[in-house]
């Protein structure tokens, strides 16, 4: 999942990256808020986490203006805020939730997985599972036909995108901004090594190919047990 964190408190914000990264996330860091509403107008992000007072432009401005604008990417509050007016305020703006500081990591992850938790069917207890696959977004497990394995970041950071948006059309630059964000990307051609590792794994069929566009998942073939 690649997260927007929106945060100009600097030890805050690398206790977040730390904490968000180890979860397999790729996770942008901003500490401006006008910066912050360029980036989320510009690029996909699965999820930003904002804070509200910011340099230049306010979180509630923020969110307000980027659902004007037809975004409804998922949106976290944080704030030192504990006044409800403001909690309603920032709701009522398009945030799917609201923390205050302080609050513990633990919360934050809670969070996280109740705004994200849609698409593809998932519980807290199986996570994502689209036809024969079961993917833990806790622990980067993949479950087919029963047995488990756990991801590499870079494979996990592919298939939970891809499970996340099943029969959809993920484009390359979509699926590689999930595996790098804005930092330093890899040799051209190791988004396809990727895709290749994640058939060999959950069948060929089931990652198609859009020439000259990207791939999706499946879920027709997903279903169906893969040919010897």
């Amino acid at each position: 999942m690649r997260i927007l964190l929106v945060e100009d408190d600097h030890s805050l914000a690398r206790t977040m990256l730390n904490m968000l990264r180890e979860d397999q996330n790729t996770v942008d860091w901003l500490d401006d808020g006008q910066q912050a509403l360029n980036a989320l107008l510009q690029e996909h992000f699965d999820l930003a986490i904002l804070d509200l007072t910011l340099p230049r432009l306010d979180g509630l401005e923020i969110v307000r203006n980027i659902r004007q604008q037809g975004n409804q990417t998922p949106v976290i509050i944080l704030t030192a805020r504990s006044d409800l007016n403001e909690k309603l305020q920032g709701l009522d703006a398009g945030a799917d939730d609201y923390l205050t500081k302080p609050f513990a990591m633990a919360e934050l992850k809670a969070r996280i997985r109740a705004v994200t938790r849609r698409g593809a069917a998932t519980s807290p207890s199986t996570g994502l599972t689209v036809g024969r696959l079961t993917l833990n977004p806790e622990n980067g497990h993949l479950i087919v036909d029963g047995e488990s394995t756990t991801l590499p970041r870079s494979e996990f950071q592919i298939l939970h995108y891809l499970m996340r948006n099943p029969d959809q059309v993920a484009t390359r630059r979509r699926l590689e901004e999930q595996l790098y964000g804005w930092e330093a990307g890899a040799e051209s051609n190791a988004l396809e090594v990727h895709i290749h590792h994640l058939r060999r794994r959950i069948g060929k069929a089931a990652i198609r190919t859009v020439r000259g566009v990207g791939y999706l998942l499946d879920s027709q073939a997903a279903a169906e047990p893969v040919c010897p």
